[in-house]
């Protein structure tokens, strides 16, 4: 239990060229039929949430059902790993078909209310080319550390820096299960993200 805990609640690394580098290849080389991302807890469902997304529209888990989710934890003014992970889904995303597209979402959670305004996410995804590719869900402290507990996340709120927080990417299959896990500087690249999504879409 403490390990998978501790897997979902991966907080940001420095991590080495020399590592990222062997990671990578490590992945790349996998024959198809393996996810690419980190290997994961077996059984773990997606968790409840209903937020407000920055289009004004309310997502949730229900509205999600019987699609490919890849959910992230993003902060608007964060410099290192948001924006590396923004454009690398964006980027993924755009690899996808447009019947792929229909059957999967790319979600962020805002891992900091008063940073992540309307405003502020649309300049964040605009420089990223993200928007209409990675929705954003925002919402105030009480709406949103719920959910960072269920997810057992490290928001940018609780550690007073934009640049410290969980950040990787979580694959959930049709049926609301975790399958693969994409970190910044080591698995994530848009080839990793449109194969282990593609994967999740034909059942793994």
């Amino acid at each position: 239990m403490k390990r998978g805990l501790a897997l979902i609640g991966v907080a940001i690394a420095v991590l080495s060229s020399a590592a990222a580098i062997v990671a990578v290849s490590r992945r790349t080389s996998e024959p198809a039929g393996n996810y690419r991302g980190s290997r994961v807890p077996a059984g773990l469902p997606l968790e409840q949430f209903a937020l407000m997304s920055y289009r004004g529209e309310r997502v949730t888990k229900q509205s999600l059902r019987g699609k490919v989710v890849a959910l992230t934890f993003l902060e608007s003014k964060c410099k290192q790993a948001c924006p590396v992970i923004a454009f690398a889904v964006a980027r993924g995303v755009e690899r996808l078909s447009a019947t792929e597209r229909q059957q999967m979402s790319a979600i962020a959670i805002s891992v900091h209310p008063e940073d992540d305004t309307p405003a502020s996410v649309v300049e964040f995804l605009r420089r990223r080319r993200a928007v209409g590719k990675l929705d954003y869900l925002i919402g105030s402290e009480a709406e949103l550390t719920p959910v960072w507990r269920r997810f057992h996340v490290l928001s940018a709120l609780e550690s007073g820096d934009a640049n410290t927080h969980s950040a990787s990417v979580h694959v959930y299959d049709r049926q609301g299960f975790w399958v693969s896990s994409l970190h910044p500087g080591v698995d994530l690249t848009p080839e990793n993200f449109a194969h282990d999504v593609r994967l999740a879409l034909a059942g793994g």
